[in-house]
């Protein structure tokens, strides 16, 4: 861990005259606290603080200072900014004043997780495949869902007009550290993906809020505008989030056997069947929009069912390279989820089915429908009630997140329903 002498010298040495102290409320949005180095020794004592009603209103309504806790392994210089008076940023957990944890803090969440996981001797590696579109701003700078381009998957340039942008995007992340494995176009024009090699889960936690942040800041430089909105278009396949999970204990792999005629051990297969038995739950947090669920639908490979498989299909969970290291690759989760949140449900949903022994049942067949699979969740509705019945939700993120949670959710449903589409127009109006 970097020391406080430590930061400050990088400071100074480099220039920096501006530094970001970031955090994301419950829905995963990113907010920020910005101040000068003269201020370093407050920011490093953890003495700045805000309201917690300006942040946390759905989810806290008392008049308490939350503070700042910034994570000096987290500082880097931002790399698309000023090189004449540079940007840094660190990302912080919220405490209250005496230091004592906010229970509606997201990176607070997923650090209890696995604190929990440590103590029985678990790590988790996590490596996400992060999807999302690049689309044209009007004149006025603001976004549309319009692209130009026709390029479809892994097209290059001149066909793939956003080649340049995203050569940009995985310069800039190595830069800060990122270990970029690959990019390329994905199936929709307009859409890209860049994976990153897999960290601990609460650095790559931290890895996707960056990602997000540099995306978007970069892809303004090229006039773009870049949305993780899981379902943009209509006629389009949406952009998901894909979180590989590999468990090791003792620097053993815990998800491969090699005795096993698959490969697959059967701590593998709880953990599956442990995320497979909270699924409607766990959507509330992993596609937590209305929009969400226009993604995993039929005709788009995305998931519908809540089912496994090794290969093939659409399946909620695929096992992958079972002859080497062996990762759960989780294939529900979409680009708006808060990742914080979205492993912290899932990791936990996964210890719990190795504890109860949870079967996943069979694999599922090439079309992933077995006479006996369960659909995820249709809507946002659904999901949210789902989450609201289920009292591991409660467990892991305690009782008054998941009623403001779940209260939010559903009210964002009923504004969503109180909506007259275009479609509705054109379907009904002529007709009635």
């Amino acid at each position: 861990m970097k020391t406080k002498e430590e930061i400050i010298n990088i400071i100074e040495d480099e220039g920096v005259e501006f530094i970001r102290l970031q955090f994301t409320d419950m829905y995963g949005n990113l907010k920020n606290l910005a101040v000068t180095p003269s201020q370093m020794d407050r920011v490093l004592d953890n003495r700045y603080s805000f309201e917690a009603a300006d942040v946390f209103a759905d989810a806290y309504e008392a008049e308490d200072e939350l503070y700042l806790y910034p994570d000096p392994d987290s500082f880097v210089i931002l790399p698309w900014r000023p090189q004449q008076g540079k940007v840094g940023r660190f990302q912080c957990d919220v405490r209250f004043k005496d230091g004592s944890d906010f229970f509606m803090d997201p990176r607070t969440v997923l650090k209890r997780v696995l604190k929990e996981a440590s103590d029985k001797g678990y790590t988790f590696y996590v490596d996400p495949e992060c999807e999302f579109f690049l689309f044209n701003t009007d004149e006025n700078g603001n976004p549309t869902n319009d692209t130009p381009e026709k390029a479809g998957y892994m097209d290059v340039g001149p066909i793939d007009f956003g080649e340049n942008a995203r050569r940009d995007m995985v310069l800039m992340l190595e830069e800060m550290g990122f270990e970029v494995e690959s990019s390329h176009h994905e199936k929709a024009p307009g859409q890209h993906e860049i994976d990153f090699k897999e960290t601990e889960a609460l650095k790559s936690a931290d890895s996707i809020t960056m990602f997000k942040f540099a995306v978007r800041s970069i892809a303004k430089r090229f006039g773009l505008y870049a949305t993780f909105m899981p379902k943009p278009k209509a006629d389009a396949a949406g952009s998901g989030m894909h979180l590989n999970i590999s468990l090791y204990k003792n620097d053993h792999d815990l998800f491969r056997d090699a005795s096993a005629e698959d490969g697959i051990s059967k701590e593998a297969r709880y953990f599956m069947g442990g995320i497979m038995a909270h699924a409607g739950a766990l959507c509330a947090i992993t596609n937590p929009t209305v929009n969400s669920y226009k993604r995993i639908i039929t005709g788009y490979e995305a998931p519908q069912y809540i089912s496994w498989a090794r290969s093939g299909g659409n399946p909620m969970i695929k096992v992958k390279d079972p002859y080497d290291e062996v990762k759960i690759e989780l294939r529900f989760p979409d680009a708006s989820a808060n990742p914080y949140l979205a492993l912290a449900v899932c990791i936990a949903a996964g210890l719990d089915g190795m504890e109860q022994c949870t079967d996943p049942g069979e694999e599922a067949s090439v079309t992933c429908r077995n006479s006996n699979a369960v659909k995820l969740p249709s809507d946002l509705k659904e999901a949210a009630m789902a989450m609201k019945d289920d009292p591991f939700m409660e467990h892991v993120l305690t009782r008054d997140f998941v009623r403001a949670y779940t209260e939010a959710k559903l009210s964002e449903w009923d504004e969503y329903m109180k909506q007259v589409s275009d479609w509705e127009i054109d379907r009904y109006l002529y007709r009635m």
